[in-house]
């Protein structure tokens, strides 16, 4: 019996003899995402059952179930991490349903509805993550037409997936059926598909950027009353200037042009949300700014001029720009003499002198920051991590605690590669002493490696020495197991009586060493813990858990 003209079908159906439905999991334009256990492999399966759009000819209804195979199967070459597995194509009452990886987790709808705006530095790592999803389908040739938040998963080990590759839309034209039922997202539709033109790379790469958009601003752009209005704000509306945007500006602009051939190439967004993302911001010429006022002086550039500036190539570190080379000195006029060559030799020698001296200072100031990175317990000068953004001070707070976060990865020669991500759920606190573990400054971590299964070690250090962690723990990753790994920290050092400032980071050592730059902390101890005697002002004291906890447990670690 066909499924669309019985109605829904329900729990404990088997699909093609082999997949039982358990329960929906969510709604789309175009069918039901099912829970399901595969009897065969006895593993369960996320299974979307395709349902055709209203008016569809029955010539038109089989054409569409054969593409929808051919592109699932499309699908299925991706083959990256940050892209949901497709299984198999079974097929049952003569139309397909596509068998996927089952991914455990929230969509970004569900996050954005719970929790509201990200910040830009957030939202710029959750983009990058999909971006990089999308470049590995483009690069095997599929186009995935709706990327939406809908369609973006953060699952429970820490990845970001991107889901219903090719199955989603339909292409060009067909996005609109013949009584007007729009199939897909039109709010998230590039223009030119909106216009009916063939969509290409481009067109996902628009859509980014209003899911962008929608994740800092809380709204997408274009979005009308109606789905015909909002197709029409989508070709002829102007960019409504994003207000939250910050540093992320300029991707969402350079995403967001109408013309395709106009858009951010994908590989200069790629590095821009990657700067974002570590807590930086990108000058109109490519380059790392630290000023705060420089977003809008990019958006700016991005809005009024279209020719691409010349930048760094893509994987280039970022440095200060280069500053102009000066100005030739003009030639001795008609008539005076030329200046002797003895002076020119003695500038010359002047120059290597000051360029000597130069490279010692830069000696002696490297090796006091060695020595300094030594005995804070941080790694090594013989370590190969590379951080993301300079240092934060110890004695300064951060400007936005909620949202301060590091990041940092290292390759070893043997091929394995780590990244670690570090957010602060809390930078400060203020209150009596000890601070409990649920007020305590804390953090988050994810610790994620190329391949296992490897042996790393890790541990919670702070720049003053001083710290509520336990020193070096394993984490170890299991043949086939999860890549990526969650941990948790709550430092609880503090100083009765008075404020205590220090600056917290995450190390990993093993196949490769890394470390992510210092977030500031701070304790401010409003009245001072009962104890046997009153300490000297200015004293510190040892880490002290709160009541009931045990002294030697150490931060949680979850898959």
């Amino acid at each position: 019996m066909d499924g669309e003209s019985s109605g829904e079908p329900g729990p404990d159906r088997v699909i093609a003899g082999r997949y039982r439905l358990l329960d929906p999991l969510g709604r789309g334009g175009m069918g039901i995402v099912w829970r399901a256990r595969d009897e065969v492999l006895a593993r369960e399966v996320a299974v979307k059952e395709v349902r055709a759009p209203a008016g569809l000819e029955p010539a038109e209804l089989q054409r569409m179930y054969r593409r929808l195979e051919r592109e699932a199967w499309a699908a299925a070459r991706v083959s990256h991490r940050g892209v949901v597995t497709v299984y198999d194509v079974a097929s049952e009452d003569g139309r397909p349903w596509i068998v996927m990886e089952l991914v455990r987790g929230l969509t970004l709808a569900d996050v954005l509805e719970a929790e509201g705006p990200m910040t830009p530095q957030r939202a710029a790592h959750l983009g990058e993550q999909v971006l990089a999803a999308l470049r590995s389908a483009h690069e095997a040739g599929v186009l995935h037409r709706d990327v939406k938040p809908g369609n973006v998963l953060i699952a429970n080990d820490g990845r970001v997936v991107l889901s219903d590759f090719g199955i989603a839309s339909l292409e060009g034209s067909s996005a609109i059926t013949m009584t007007g039922e729009v199939v897909g997202s039109p709010e998230f539709l590039a223009p030119e598909r909106a216009l009916g033109r063939d969509p290409g790379p481009e067109s996902d790469l628009w859509s980014l950027g209003i899911m962008l958009y929608a994740a800092v601003e809380g709204v997408t752009p274009f979005r009308q009353g109606t789905p015909l209005d909002t197709l029409r704000a989508v070709v002829d509306a102007e960019l409504p200037p994003p207000r939250r945007a910050g540093p992320l500006e300029p991707v969402l602009v350079g995403l967001l042009r109408k013309d395709p051939a106009e858009r951010l190439p994908a590989a200069e967004a790629a590095r821009i949300l990657r700067v974002v993302g570590a807590g930086g911001a990108v000058r109109a010429s490519g380059g790392p700014v630290s000023g705060p006022d420089s977003p809008t002086a990019v958006a700016q550039h991005h809005r009024q001029h279209h020719r691409q500036e010349p930048r760094p190539a893509y994987g280039e570190p970022y440095g200060e720009p280069t500053p102009p080379m000066p100005a030739p000195a003009p030639p001795p006029a008609s008539g005076q003499p030329p200046r002797d060559g003895r002076a020119g030799a003695v500038l010359t020698a002047g120059i290597v002198v000051l360029l000597l001296a130069l490279a010692a200072l830069g000696w002696v100031l490297l090796k006091e920051r060695q020595d300094a990175d030594g005995s804070s317990g941080g790694v090594g000068p013989t370590g190969t991590a590379t951080t993301a953004r300079a240092a934060t001070p110890a004695s300064a707070p951060p400007s936005d605690p909620v949202s301060a976060s590091a990041s940092a990865s290292a390759s070893a020669t043997a091929g394995q590669h780590v990244s670690v991500y570090v957010d602060t759920v809390r930078a400060s606190y203020r209150g009596s002493c000890p601070p409990p573990a649920d007020r305590a400054p804390s953090f988050t971590a994810t610790v994620e490696v190329e391949s296992a299964p490897v042996r790393l070690e890790y541990r919670w250090a702070t720049r003053s020495g001083k710290t509520s962690g336990p020193g070096w723990q394993a984490l170890t990753y299991e043949e086939g197991g999860p890549r990526s790994r969650r941990l948790e920290h709550a430092e609880l050092t503090h100083v009765p009586g008075a404020g205590y400032e220090d600056a917290v980071r995450l190390e990993v050592r093993g196949p490769a060493e890394v470390a992510t730059q210092w977030v500031a902390v701070s304790v401010t101890c409003e009245e001072e813990a009962p104890t046997g005697g009153a300490p000297s002002p200015g004293a510190s004291t040892s880490p002290s858990p709160p009541a009931g906890e045990d002294p030697s447990a150490g931060p949680s670690v979850s898959p």
